[in-house]
């Protein structure tokens, strides 16, 4: 290169090289840049990049009389853009001294004295990462000229080599933090610190046939035995030996007459497919037609009255499903409950105390969230549970129950029941109550509590970039608050100086969220989103931050990041209520095998099943709440759906002093009318619901 002299080509680091070989010279790009004495007075087309030839002979000349601070060799092409500066280098010198040059604008560069720096903004007191983002390998959390960090999420640290060689790969279209996503802000920030983007797509876009493998179909027998007369490799268009492949992973295949499967079949799973499913692979064939009558028919026979060839003795009430390939967010809550250790940590909660329980128990010094829940009660008098449940399951869900809705009226947020916003609170940053908050609602999905269902669709977007990059707009912040009136006022305002007015009412706020002055209605928009941002982003980075953290104990934030939608109802109300087909699939119902008692007890079940539908229409004295609260200590479904799954048995007046009751486990009396089946289950769940007096 003429200006650095030196012969390097990395496109990443130096730019593109060029070579001019009619004027006898080569150049790379970000020298020419980079240079003081040089402007693109040309097109696009003309020289080079449009700096004329004759402007480049000039500045190679200019530059050979200063001396690089660096190398102390003659060419220092680059200075400081400080004009009480005098320091000048070779492009390549000023990366090694920590000059830091900005790709944008007139392009202008800055000494280490004079650079722009990042500020850590968070607690000295939080943990601080440990390594670079982008390539994984140690680095001490310490911001400099070669340690940047995302200005969005604080918690995406990288070299700056690595994400240089990332834009360079990325490109303008997909350059972006690799952990929170953000873009805008994230690319003006690497600007600012001397990254260089390139506008173009990202290289893996531009390469020839880059996705030409996924254009192909595989087509190949796979099966143990290939009975096709012409090879695996032969697929016919259709019929018994056509190839299908595994619709779980693609990339198995068979013949149908391979298989053993039928003329018409398109859905065939592998075996490794179908084992790591646990079998659910294939569909339930006629899984829908059974099911309507699963809970009615008796056991032994089918719904045309045929025998059937699997033993009787239980029947599922819960309708069976084909496989789907997206998990539901109790599937997932299931598998992080596997962490979960026998192993049980004693919990004693004083009255109805669960958020102080709770709160000393994860900052214990030896908490260890994998330990099971033991949990007492003490104090009873001052709490609405019954005394005959101060231990065991119950009481770990009454606990639970308890510990959300004491979360949800805490100080640590805010706005109406079941859309509530984080609350900035300065006690509870000193306290890093966010921290143990987000800590106990992840304890609290993974040990089968109820899900959160109180968080407004502005939070969950802000933890979990769902729905991703919408907009956040003043119907998303705390209503009734000061700062909500103001901002308010500024959208709703309709003329120059309705808007200055409502501008200058909140002064403060404009100046604190870096907000100019506006002169016109135009800008209106602009600063209204400003104002939303500062809200509820850029002022709550620090609790959002350590809330965050709280839900990743035990794995919940990181799937609930990959599966944002399948959790959206978890964590934010939606408008589904129980219903009495809800209801009835939760329950598996044990059938006797005496043919006797098996004809009362498909009565019984007709009646249970009226109940439900008189409890949902408000026909009866208890709810369909009261009764999944009586059969099963839950005032609602857990978020990880119950386990073990609540069973129903029958109560014959014969058998009555021989019958032990399970976990979840509902006796339904078996009477020979529905209004005293329906009198006996109303008087026992108000008994025990309602905690109504009543005799030994």
């Amino acid at each position: 290169c003429a200006l650095c002299l030196l012969g390097d080509d990395d496109p990443a680091v130096f730019g593109e090289k060029v070579v001019l070989r009619d004027h006898g010279f080569s150049i790379h790009y970000f020298c020419l840049l980079m240079s003081c004495g040089v402007y693109q007075r040309g097109e696009e087309d003309e020289g080079v990049f449009g700096f004329l030839v004759d402007d480049i002979k000039r500045e190679i000349r200019r530059s050979a009389r200063l001396t690089c601070c660096l190398c102390k060799m003659k060419g220092a092409s680059v200075g400081c853009n400080v004009k009480s500066c005098r320091k000048t280098v070779h492009f390549p010198c000023s990366r090694k001294m920590g000059f830091i040059s900005q790709f944008t604008g007139l392009f202008p560069s800055y000494c280490p004295d004079h650079c722009p720096a990042q500020t850590l903004c968070v607690s000295s007191e939080l943990s601080l990462p440990q390594s670079c983002s982008i390539c994984l390998d140690a680095i001490q959390p310490v911001l400099g000229h070669a340690l940047l960090k995302c200005p969005c999420c604080h918690s995406s640290w990288f070299h700056r080599d690595c994400v240089q060689h990332q834009a360079h790969s990325a490109g303008l279209f997909f350059f972006r933090c690799t952990l929170c996503n953000n873009k805008e802000r994230f690319q003006a920030e690497m600007l600012r610190m001397g990254i260089f983007i390139p506008e173009r797509d990202a290289s893996w876009e531009l390469e020839a046939d880059a996705y030409s493998d996924l254009l192909e179909v595989y087509r190949r027998c796979d099966a143990e035995e290939c009975l096709c007369s012409h090879g695996r490799a032969h697929s016919a268009k259709t019929g018994w030996f056509e190839v299908i492949r595994c619709r779980l992973c693609g990339s198995r295949g068979t013949h149908r007459r391979c298989s053993r499967l039928r003329a018409g079949t398109r859905a065939w799973a592998c075996t490794d497919c179908t084992q790591a499913t646990d079998g659910k692979g294939l569909p339930h064939p006629a899984a829908s037609s059974s099911a309507e009558l699963s809970f009615v028919s008796p056991p032994g026979h089918t719904s045309s009255g045929q025998p059937e060839e699997k033993p009787a003795g239980q029947v599922s009430a819960e309708r069976p499903s084909t496989h789907q390939l997206q998990e539901t967010s109790e599937d997932i809550l299931r598998a992080l409950a596997r962490q979960l250790r026998p192993l049980g940590v004693q919990l004693e909660v004083g009255g109805a105390q669960a958020l102080a329980a709770g709160l000393e128990l994860v900052r214990r010094s030896d908490f260890d969230p994998a330990h099971t829940l033991n949990v007492s009660f003490k104090d009873v008098r001052q709490t609405s549970f019954p005394s005959s449940h101060l231990g065991g399951e119950a009481a770990r869900q009454h606990f639970l129950e308890l510990l959300m809705q004491q979360i949800q009226d805490s100080e640590v947020f805010e706005g109406p029941d079941g859309c509530r916003n984080l609350a900035l609170d300065s006690r509870a940053l000193r306290d890093d109550l966010y921290y143990d908050v987000g800590c106990l609602l992840a304890l609290c999905l993974v040990h089968r509590g109820p899900p959160v269902s109180f968080f407004s669709p502005a939070l969950y977007q802000c933890l979990f970039n769902y729905p991703a990059n919408q907009p956040l707009a003043v119907g998303h912040m705390t209503p009734s608050t000061y700062f909500t009136c103001h901002v308010n006022k500024v959208a709703e305002a309709e003329s120059v100086e309705e808007l200055k007015a409502a501008a200058g009412a909140c002064g403060a706020y404009l100046e604190l969220a870096g907000c100019s002055a506006v002169s016109s209605l135009q800008e209106k928009e602009a600063l209204v989103e400003d104002l939303v941002t500062f809200a509820l982003i850029t002022r709550m980075q620090l609790p959002l931050q350590r809330f965050r953290e709280g839900l990743r104990t035990l794995g919940v934030f990181d799937q609930v990041q990959l599966s944002p939608a399948t959790f959206f109802s978890v964590f934010c109300r939606v408008s589904a209520q129980l219903t009495a087909p809800t209801l009835s699939r939760f329950f598996t119902v044990n059938f006797s095998e005496d043919q006797e008692r098996l004809a009362k007890e498909m009565s019984i079940v007709s009646f249970w099943r009226h109940l439900l539908l008189e409890c949902e229409a408000g026909r009866s004295s208890v709810s369909l709440q009261d009764l999944l609260h009586f059969a099963t200590g839950a005032r609602e479904p857990p978020a990880s759906g119950f386990l073990p799954p609540p069973s129903i048995s029958f109560l014959h007046p014969a058998a009555s002093s021989q019958r032990e009751l399970g976990s979840k486990h509902l006796l339904l009396p078996v009477t020979s009318s529905y209004q005293a089946f329906k009198g006996s289950m109303e008087q026992a769940v108000s008994r025990h619901v309602h905690l109504l007096p009543s005799e030994k």
